[in-house]
């Protein structure tokens, strides 16, 4: 099927640098569409962030035409035939078209054509095989338009020959169900990603994050979490994820609390309410995932800490706060509060209340500085070396257990007062 339909135009389509781009190549003469995801979004009616481009200009021949228009060009897959144009800034992902010759893993031996439908078939959801040309007419030749707006996730031909192609596209199909999906996933789709499951273990660990952390942040992943955990896909990648209670109710609050409290939703927070076991199985995960060493540290101390409970004073509150910085209290209050209505605990107004409370005091907190400092001991007569740590380390304890109230002055004063006491 060609041409069924165009979009209007959008402003991702007209921007400037995007006109740049489609004229370069349609001033040599040569094809140029918007794919993939870009064409997807902007038909849903979605935000688009991405822009791709395919041609049938081998990347050569897709360097020279943009170098002649004044546009930097980046060869960053040429071998599998992909540039990257940078116009005012903004880049453009620019792809020769191709079809497969032979397939084996994710690693495709494939030869430039000028089919857009074979290389439309090598793509994997039929809803990401429809270009766009840049008047917006759009060109669907396995269904996609239909199945996007239906919420019908279907592969491009055979699901288990499209997995073992690539097994990532294992994943994908959950995480484009989670996202995009409203109609139950294809019985054959599902068939073949439960045979193929155990191939989960052959992937690296930073696809199978990128893909865990994408379908985390769908706007409720637990349905499609869910599905995975019955049909034995889970265990093949994330055994540890055995709190769905906690992260139900973690959902429910990152979409009913204003924005300014829970910092809208957020990968990492709801992988840590997913995971059970504590450190030891949060560590397993961070490994296995290769997380960024931050992602790993947020992680783990979202996994190690005591469960907010009780009626915490403000001044302990306060205390935890300066500790551990705002936004690690949030996680850790959010959590907290889910694992409450998990356990079903909570049961008045008054308990929200409570739990909003240390939200907003961890929205508004603006962190104290301590007013002394390791110059102020020296200026004392203290020696250089561990004593003038020591020191401000008391005064800085003294002056936490104080609510942080005492001004410089005062806090001179308590770092004299110890100083004089080491001396006796």
């Amino acid at each position: 099927m060609g041409e069924s339909e165009r979009i209007a135009p959008q402003d991702w389509m007209t921007a400037p640098a995007t006109r740049r781009v489609m004229s370069a190549f349609a001033d040599a003469g040569v094809e140029a569409r918007f794919v993939g995801g870009c064409v997807r979004d902007a038909l849903l009616g979605r935000p688009v962030t991405d822009i791709d481009i395919a041609t049938p200009a081998p990347p050569e021949r897709a360097t020279e035409i943009l170098e002649a228009a004044g546009i930097a060009v980046h060869p960053t897959g040429v071998r599998h035939g992909t540039v990257t144009a940078v116009a005012d800034h903004r880049p453009f992902e620019i792809t020769t078209l191709r079809r497969d010759v032979e397939t084996f893993g994710r690693h495709a031996r494939v030869e430039f054509t000028d089919d857009w439908q074979a290389d439309a078939a090598r793509r994997d959801f039929t809803m990401n095989a429809i270009s766009c040309g840049p008047d917006g007419a759009l060109f669907d030749y396995f269904g996609g338009i239909g199945d996007a707006r239906a919420g019908r996730v279907r592969f491009v031909g055979k699901p288990e020959d499209r997995i073992r192609e690539d097994v990532l596209r294992l994943l994908r199909l959950f995480r484009f169900q989670a996202h995009y999906g409203r109609e139950k996933l294809d019985a054959d789709a599902l068939a073949a990603a439960e045979k193929m499951a155990p191939e989960l273990a052959t992937l690296s660990g930073e696809r199978v994050r990128n893909e865990t952390l994408r379908l985390l942040l769908a706007p409720d992943p637990l349905p499609v979490l869910t599905l995975m955990r019955e049909r034995g896909v889970m265990r093949h990648f994330l055994a540890e994820a055995d709190r769905p209670g906690r992260l139900a109710a973690l959902v429910a609050l990152e979409s009913a609390l204003p924005r300014d409290l829970v910092a809208g939703a957020d990968a990492i927070r709801r992988l840590a309410s997913l995971i059970g076991g504590g450190t030891g199985a949060a560590q397993s995960v961070a490994e296995r995932f290769r997380l960024s060493n931050e992602e790993r540290d947020r992680l783990l101390a979202l996994a190690s800490f005591e469960p907010l409970t009780g009626d915490l004073p403000s001044r302990t509150g306060r205390r935890r706060l300066y500790a551990e910085g705002a936004a690690l209290y949030r996680d850790r209050t959010l959590l907290s509060w889910a694992d409450e209505i998990a356990a079903g605990r909570l049961a008045s107004r008054i308990d929200a209340q409570y739990w909003q409370a240390q939200l907003r005091e961890a929205a508004t907190w603006h962190a104290p500085s301590l007013p002394v400092r390791g110059a102020d001991a020296l200026a004392l007569g203290v020696a250089p070396g561990p004593r003038v740590g020591e020191l401000i380390g008391a005064v800085e304890r003294w002056w936490i257990d104080g609510d942080f109230r005492a001004d410089r002055d005062s806090c001179l004063a308590k770092l004299r007062e110890l100083a004089a006491d080491g001396r006796r």
